[in-house]
């Protein structure tokens, strides 16, 4: 039986991931659709878009020994058509950040066409927050 559409996007995501915590450029650059109209914007970073631009971003913090290790959380996929994304928590060295990364299916295959990720204002930490209540 062929995986939903939103378990192939769920997987592409989860790669996206595997490949930045293993340092695997080449891996994390072909999850990436082959053409300039994809976009980046990193934490704090101003937009990025284009191919080069945004997989030499890439190229760069993947060089950086002292980049943090990112967790996906909570991942949940919308998909419409041959277009979806994924919405998640990044948890980057212990800070939650608000991820969403688009897919395109190109070829049969979801490739990444943007991505973001930013702060998330006033997120309890758990140990904060010992009887699950948040405060608006």
């Amino acid at each position: 039986m062929a995986m939903s559409d939103e378990s192939q996007i769920l997987a592409a995501n989860a790669a996206f991931y595997a490949a930045f915590a293993a340092g695997d450029f080449a891996a994390l650059a072909a999850l990436w659709a082959d053409r300039d109209g994809i976009s980046c914007i990193h934490p704090g970073w101003p937009a990025i878009v284009g191919r080069a631009a945004v997989i030499g971003s890439w190229r760069d913090i993947l060089a950086n020994p002292a980049r943090p290790q990112i967790v996906c959380a909570d991942p949940h996929a919308i998909v419409d058509g041959d277009h979806g994304h994924v919405l998640c928590i990044e948890l980057v060295d212990g800070a939650a950040l608000a991820a969403a990364n688009h897919f395109a299916r190109i070829g049969g295959f979801w490739r990444m066409v943007h991505h973001q990720s930013s702060a998330i204002a006033q997120m309890a930490a758990p140990h904060d927050d010992p009887d699950g209540h948040r405060l608006h």
